[in-house]
């Protein structure tokens, strides 16, 4: 209104320009109470058996049939979100850069090439690729080869300048570093930041190796043959000095077992596996693999294109890959404010195109778009608008894609499997300690189309799975508003009826 000032606007702020900012935030307050507030009788008793109180959790179902919502309760609760925010950031991703958008990772060349031998540096300059795999990593060195460099006598040089953030511990979330969902976001990240550790048994022995080999040994193996079912060798590893030490005991029935870990810094990460796959191909590396910055004098070999957003999207959601996402969300604040990407860029990139399409509803607490996190924040009313919104998009084939069908795959594979649900709702969940959410699509007996959001903030919230499957189960059963009729396109189609 006039008078007040917000992150520099002028005194002389015009009540037009309040209403284009603050009405959507209103709006958002006033529909809250615009629906039912009692939850379904199978809801509500089944979060009496988990010992959730009502006041923990907050409901938005949404039938798309209709003007207003068909049920809230709690809806306007801010509560930490997990995974679910996920949902913000890749449609905010979908939307900005479309479907077909790529991001690059270059290799340049700073050296004389003769003969297939490279005299000098191969740098690889990182572009923020999600999902650089083992084997789109390989795709990469291959076409290195094919144009025409065998050996390298110098250096091969990682430039992850293209983000600027600082060092985190892997540890700091959740004293959980080897988990491959702590993995560091960088501009060139190979696997996910990924190596194996792979184990077996072999004449009454236990065998470990790290892939790919390691030039310094990292892994003490203290693991011995034991009978009895196997059990979960990530509880018999642990980090110290630097080292992954295994201790306890090892089943036959394990059998052969491949792990993912989150076990070195990014650089160290990608040099380890370009060693081993280059060495894979037949390439000859005469020197080292360092971090650095690419030279004015360097050339271009070779661009090499992501994945379209739309299959990032939709890795991102269905496996709810943590850094895929953090790094979307790190991507779209260097495209919204300049290179490099930074965790301020990322939030401002989604607040502002929050409010480009009217979908801000305050209060909304950002921090890296993964909801890995204690700190973000968003209302179910919020998430639901979202959801709604995306029906109504070109994106929302996409969208709709990314996530997991019930029962069927993905993160979703075991929830409501063998039911009448099964293959019927596509979800989002996220899952902290306190946390237990989820959000997505619905699809009813009669072919109607529901948003279904349910957020569960509460120490005993690990035990609200039961009552999350009965509010989709009454999103799927309950009536609502009477679909409307298709109506005929042309003539001949209304002399047919």
């Amino acid at each position: 209104m006039p008078g007040v000032e917000e992150r520099g606007r002028p005194a002389c702020f015009t009540v037009v320009a309040w209403a284009r900012f603050a009405l959507p935030k209103l709006l958002c307050g006033l529909l809250t109470f615009s629906a039912h507030a009692e939850l379904p009788q199978t809801v509500a008793q089944a979060l009496r058996q988990a010992g959730i109180p009502e006041s923990s959790v907050a409901i938005e179902v949404d039938d798309l049939d209709a003007a207003r919502p068909l049920l809230q309760h709690g809806s306007e609760r801010s509560l930490n979100p997990a995974s679910l925010m996920k949902l913000v950031t890749t449609l905010a991703v979908l939307d900005y850069f479309g479907p077909a958008h790529t991001f690059t990772t270059h290799v340049l060349l700073d050296g004389a090439l003769r003969d297939g031998i490279l005299d000098g540096r191969l740098i690889l300059r990182g572009g923020g690729d999600p999902a650089l795999t083992l084997e789109r990593f390989w795709l990469l060195l291959r076409e290195i080869r094919a144009r025409g460099v065998r050996e390298i006598h110098g250096e091969v040089v990682l430039d992850d300048g293209d983000y600027q953030i600082d060092p985190a511990d892997p540890a700091a979330f959740d004293a959980a570093p080897l988990r491959p969902y702590n993995a560091q976001p960088a501009a060139l990240l190979v696997n996910f930041n990924s190596v194996t550790l792979r184990l077996g048994r072999d004449a009454g022995a236990v065998h470990a190796a790290i892939d790919p080999p390691l030039d310094a040994p990292l892994l003490v193996n203290g693991l011995s043959p034991r009978d009895g079912p196997c059990m979960d060798v990530r509880e018999q590893m642990r980090l110290e000095a630097g080292k992954l030490i295994l201790d306890g005991g090892y089943a036959e029935s394990c059998g052969d077992r491949a792990i993912a870990l989150n076990l070195l810094a990014p650089a160290a990460t990608t040099a380890a596996w370009f060693r081993q796959l280059w060495g894979e191909q037949g390439g000859k590396l005469v020197g080292n693999v360092v971090s650095g910055t690419t030279p004015v004098t360097a050339r271009p070999l070779l661009a090499f294109e992501s994945q379209p957003v739309a299959l990032l999207v939709r890795d991102t959601n269905k496996f709810s890959n943590n850094v895929m996402a953090r790094m979307l969300f790190l991507n779209l604040g260097a495209a919204r404010f300049g290179a490099p990407a930074t965790w301020d860029k990322g939030v401002r990139a989604v607040r502002s195109w929050l409010v480009e399409r009217d979908l801000l509803c305050e209060p909304l607490e950002l921090e890296n778009g993964a909801g890995l996190s204690r700190s973000e924040r968003i209302t179910a009313h919020a998430l639901s608008r979202l959801l709604r919104w995306a029906t109504r998009q070109p994106l929302w084939f996409d969208f709709a894609a990314s996530l997991p069908a019930v029962g069927q795959e993905g993160t979703q594979r075991h929830r409501l499997r063998d039911t009448a649900t099964t293959g019927r709702a596509w979800l989002k969940s996220g899952s902290l300690k306190g946390a237990r959410n989820l959000a997505g699509y619905v699809l009813t007996a009669n072919g109607g189309r529901r948003v279904v959001v349910f957020l569960i903030n509460h120490e005993r919230a690990e035990a609200g799975s039961r009552a999350q499957d009965a509010l989709l189960e009454w999103a799927a059963e309950t009536q609502g508003a009477p679909r409307p009729k298709a109506q005929p396109e042309n003539a001949d189609e209304k002399n047919m009826q």
